[in-house]
């Protein structure tokens, strides 16, 4: 386990400031435009808001006064005055955001400017059960909040990632792959501990989506983000805010069929699913399948020294080191994902995608075998503006993503959707 500290001169004190419920719209979207950037300008507000200037002054200055918002100093000029900025008020309290994988649990603790200011990682499995894993999570919460000798009171908002779907209005785990999580309380336990905090449950690869496109330094406002590891799933970002669909499950990706004669689909049960044949386990299964016909002296090599199983990195070396049967492989796996992914940019014309997850890191074919057959299968004009590249936050973007979401929970009027 680890954790980073920061620099505590503006932190929260140990009991916070009442959470800041929004009390009208105007408020939640002026809020809503500050938390998307460092420190905003009248103007930028009166731009991303489209309010009139006095409306804009008049909700700020209540703000001000309520200690929601603080002054931030003065930014450059664009050939006027000056103009003062406002941010959101670090010392208002904590927002804390739990990226829950398949084998270990990282927990942050932020400000309301998004900055973390500590954080943790541990081992552990997800098979072990909801209980275990959500205990181990809020244990964490925990003792960076006593880091900073924090109340409880003070973490205002928790987001929280699981790897399984999960149901948007009800913010319960649906049919995931670790059967004991389905439809279990993740809010309901996590309140127990954190009574005053307003808890968020999100599939990972939204909340992925979400962490690399709140980093990045150029606007995108269409994105996708495509997870690659024991699964395959993917966020999708439209004019910046999160597609869930109907429930919640817009973006269940690896269930695109691909191969009507491929393997059954361990997860879903149907035949020749993305999953099945370019996930992680996929790539090792095909691995351990050149071994046993002769086809890789490498891998064998490798399974001999290292020992079984075969995993995607073995490949990715293997791979590295010439090995045909595994170039082979990868670009198999990549080009399956592009055709799938064309149907997407077809569909949603996004200006990026992003590749993440542990397999992303077996390789460049990899990603260029997926650009050459979106390129291939999708329709040219949706493809013109495209960059398809991979991610640049790696394991980051799970609890960047998930500080975003409990920001955008604690800072909307109640029963608006949080992106």
């Amino acid at each position: 386990m680890s954790a980073r500290r920061r620099s505590p001169h503006a932190l929260p004190d140990a009991n916070g400031l009442p959470r800041p419920q929004p009390r009208t719209l105007a408020e939640a979207r002026i809020l809503d435009a500050v938390r998307n950037q460092a420190a905003c300008s009248y103007a930028e507000l009166t731009r991303e808001t489209g309010f009139s200037r006095a409306k804009v002054s008049a909700v700020v200055a209540d703000l001000l006064d309520n200690q929601v918002l603080t002054e931030a100093g003065i930014g450059q000029s664009a050939g006027g005055r000056r103009p003062r900025l406002v941010s959101l008020n670090p010392g208002l309290g904590f927002v804390a955001g739990v990226d829950i994988g398949a084998t270990s649990v990282d927990t942050a603790l932020a400000d309301y400017r998004g900055d973390l200011v500590g954080r943790t990682s541990e081992d552990s499995d997800v098979t072990d059960g909801p209980e275990r894993v959500l205990n181990r999570a809020a244990g964490s919460v925990e003792r960076l909040l006593q880091q900073f000798g924090a109340a409880a009171a003070s973490l205002h908002a928790i987001g929280i990632g699981v790897p399984a779907p999960v149901d948007h209005e009800t913010g319960l785990v649906s049919a995931p792959p670790m059967s004991d999580w389905d439809s279990y309380p993740i809010h309901r336990h996590l309140q127990a501990a954190f009574s005053n905090a307003e808890i968020t449950v999100d599939n990972d690869a939204n909340i992925m989506a979400l962490g690399e496109y709140k980093a990045r330094p150029d606007p995108v406002e269409h994105l996708i983000f495509l997870k690659i590891g024991t699964g395959i799933g993917s966020g999708i970002l439209l004019g910046g805010k999160i597609y869930r669909g109907n429930r919640g499950f817009a973006g269940e990706f690896g269930h695109i069929c691909v191969d009507r004669d491929g393997p059954i689909c361990r997860r879903c049960g149907n035949v020749g699913c993305l999953e099945a044949v370019s996930a992680g386990p996929a790539i090792a299964r095909q691995a351990h399948e050149a071994v046993e016909q002769g086809r890789s002296p490498i891998l064998l090599e490798r399974l001999k020294s290292h020992g079984p199983p075969l995993s995607p990195e073995d490949v990715g070396a293997a791979a590295a080191a010439g090995d045909r049967a595994s170039i082979q492989i990868i670009k198999q796996a990549g080009w399956w994902i592009g055709e799938s992914l064309a149907a997407y940019v077809n569909l949603f014309n996004p200006e990026l995608i992003l590749i993440g997850g542990g397999v992303s890191n077996i390789g460049a074919q990899f990603l260029t075998s997926i650009r050459q057959a979106v390129l291939r299968r999708a329709h040219p004009k949706s493809t013109e503006d495209l960059r398809i590249e991979y991610g640049k936050l790696g394991a980051e973007a799970g609890i960047r993503g998930a500080i975003s979401l409990a920001l955008g929970r604690v800072l909307i009027l109640e029963g608006a959707a949080a992106s």
